[in-house]
């Protein structure tokens, strides 16, 4: 069997949210970046879906536990797909608007910011992770 034949494994599943509200101080939209110290970067809130586990559904579950905050979701936001440790990863994103629940810094998150959309695209350490924003803006008809 050649290699051109050899089957490669699938995409590692992930799904998350560019996670948004507006600012308890003067109304304006805020995003929410977590910071992982395991990687110390700056991401959108997202991770590994469970076995069977439904892309939203998963996305949501992934930002209660890396936030605190229970969202509602809205528009489908663009996939991304990139290598991590060797193996293709796609992450499947959606807006969403944080709705209740407060931080706790955690082994996985031990940060959070809310911030204006050019200072999230500013702060987060991976390029495709900065389309997202944008992309939220279009979907919230802010661009």
């Amino acid at each position: 069997m050649t290699q051109a034949n050899e089957a490669t494994e699938p995409p590692v599943q992930a799904a998350g949210c560019v996670l948004w509200r507006r600012s308890p101080v003067d109304g304006e939209l805020e995003v929410c970046l977590v910071h992982r110290p395991k990687y110390d970067d700056w991401s959108h809130p997202k991770g590994k879906l469970k076995r069977g586990e439904d892309h939203l559904a998963g996305a949501l579950r992934e930002v209660e536990e890396e936030t605190g905050h229970r969202a509602a979701p809205g528009t489908r936001l663009p996939t991304v797909l990139y290598m991590a440790n060797g193996r293709a990863k796609e992450v499947r994103y959606w807006a969403a608007e944080a709705t209740t629940g407060a931080f706790t810094p955690n082994d996985e998150v031990d940060r959070i910011l809310w911030l204006a959309p050019p200072a999230a695209r500013n702060r987060l350490t991976q390029p495709r992770d900065r389309t997202l924003v944008d992309a939220l803006l279009q979907a919230l008809r802010l661009a």
